[in-house]
């Protein structure tokens, strides 16, 4: 019997394997012919397939938590859709078209871990960001070794990690997410024919150009040698010529980007490069393109140009904080009346850091050029733009500082006691209007602050907004008879509740000092 079924097996070995290869209980069944490996790999294709799924960017998952909806808006648009194109995709292995649908798609046995990270989701923002963040870079890292093998390197190429690390590279923030993505790539680089893939994947070496020029070059160990390489009168020309003349919003963010690497860049960069960028007329350019985009704000909302406006404000203020090249942009009259317009916007949501950055702007400039302030020092519409801008940096202490030094600089221009009834009424109504940001900003945030100088501020601040409300007090017969004409109505109960919440602090300041 024995020798009759090893006859059989000799006449017909196929057909003997593929039954035991059947043999299999009825809930796992065998893979489709399409779906089997033609890798050979010591490690489990598919743990290799669900360690790229959870590189999906994580910004694209959680932007309504950790980022404010005003904010990098055209970048998450494009994360998410890099993000759903890649999972839509098929490729070797496991990957299957879902209609683009993350939660249908098999992964080994695994199909509900990253369904159960979703519900997962701990209460904080901010902790949930960081632990995130933290299993990104844990996963990214046995990625990074993985990769140095051939075999596991075109496993993953045909599972799409390109398009994942592209998607990546385009939208996160995070240092340490792009160091690992490149050294990933670095590693695929490494194995012959990959390159190829690398140079063919739209879009990729260009993002790995700016990551490289921008990480490695500007800010890195080796940024002198860069700097050198872009020091040509005629590289800079370029650059300048390309921001200033280009009609592509992309390209203007790109290149202003640029510029604001080298002004942030390391100091031996600065050096370098500012000196001869500024004599070809940075300031001018810079000036000139926040004007085009202040026409186009005025104009018509056009979300694809806010992070233009805002990576344009970002240079123009890190010029302003610098020590050697602050005195020219600071000195322009255009461009401070440039960012007093957009800072007496009403509707600043859907450009709000880019408000937050003109508040600190305004502060740098009116630090050297004190000339500008009697300007604004009685546009109501100013003062009440920059409370408006203060929630938009309730997690920046150092641009709130900035913002109240302004609204401190224009209080200080008030003198209470002899100016008309009528604008003294208007003071108060802006202050009236803002008394909750008043409270809860100024009374509450700042006198958290250990530094003897931010509540020595802050106190001057009280100060002078109580003696605005009590000269209010005493004038409000007169304001009566004034404004028969139905000039202005104020409050007599707001005026008095934050009246005495300022007295509170005034005294309880006083107690302290006493003590």
């Amino acid at each position: 019997m024995e020798d009759d079924e090893a006859k059989l097996e000799e006449k017909y070995p196929d057909e003997r394997r593929e039954e035991e290869e059947n043999d299999c209980p009825s809930h796992h069944p065998p893979p489709p012919p399409d779906e089997l490996f033609d890798i050979s790999t010591t490690v489990d294709p598919s743990y290799i397939i669900s360690l790229i799924r959870k590189l999906l960017p994580i910004d694209s998952g959680s932007e309504e938590c950790v980022r404010s909806t005003e904010e990098r808006h055209s970048d998450h648009m494009n994360a998410n859709n890099v993000a759903q194109g890649v999972v839509a995709l098929s490729g070797n292995g496991f990957v299957d078209t879902s209609n683009g649908n993350p939660e249908s798609m098999d992964i080994g046995g695994n199909s509900n871990e990253s369904s159960s990270e979703e519900r997962d989701k701990v209460s904080s923002c901010r902790e949930g960001w960081s632990s995130m963040e933290e299993a990104w870079e844990d996963h990214g890292c046995v990625l990074w070794d993985l990769a140095a093998s051939r075999t596991h390197a075109e496993l993953m190429v045909q599972n799409l990690i390109l398009e994942v690390l592209h998607a990546n590279l385009m939208v996160s923030k995070s240092t340490r997410i792009r160091e690992i993505c490149l050294g990933i790539i670095g590693n695929l680089a490494c194995h012959e024919g990959l390159l190829k893939r690398i140079e063919s994947t739209t879009g990729l070496v260009n993002v790995l150009v700016g990551q490289m020029i921008l990480t490695s070059g500007l800010y890195g160990a080796g940024c002198t040698l860069w700097a050198e390489c872009l020091q040509s009168d005629d590289i800079l020309r370029r650059i300048l010529w390309i921001a200033e003349n280009t009609l592509n919003h992309h390209l203007i963010e790109k290149s202003v980007g640029l510029l604001l690497g080298i002004i942030e860049g390391q100091p031996e960069v600065e050096q370098l490069l500012i000196p001869p960028l500024m004599t070809m007329g940075l300031t001018s350019l810079l000036i000139n393109l926040l004007s085009f985009e202040m026409s186009k704000l005025t104009r018509e909302r056009i979300p694809e140009r806010y992070p233009v406006l805002e990576i344009i404000l970002r240079a123009i203020e890190a010029l302003s904080a610098s020590d050697s090249h602050s005195k020219e942009i600071c000195s322009s009259k255009e461009l401070f009346q440039l960012v007093c317009e957009l800072i007496k916007l009403q509707d600043k949501a859907e450009v709000a850091a880019s408000c937050v950055t003109a508040g600190v702007l305004i502060a740098n400039i009116l630090s050297e050029t004190v000339d500008f302030i009697p300007e604004v020092s009685q546009e109501f519409s100013f003062l009440e733009g920059l409370f408006s801008t203060l929630p938009f940096a309730s997690d920046d202490i150092e641009a709130r500082r900035a913002l109240w030094s302004v609204i401190a600089r224009l209080l200080a221009r008030v003198n209470e006691s002899e100016i008309n009834t009528l604008c003294l009424s208007q003071y108060v109504l802006v202050l009236l209007s803002n008394s909750e940001i008043i409270e809860d900003d100024l009374l509450d945030v700042q006198l958290e602050d250990s530094k003897s100088g931010a509540r020595t501020m802050a106190q001057q601040q009280i100060q002078k907004i109580e003696s605005v409300l009590s000269n209010w007090n005493i004038r409000k017969e007169n304001l009566q008879e004034e404004s028969m004409n139905g000039d202005c109505s104020v409050n007599k109960a707001d005026v008095k509740r934050l009246s005495d919440c300022c007295q509170r602090y005034i005294n309880c300041r006083s107690i302290e000092g006493s003590s």
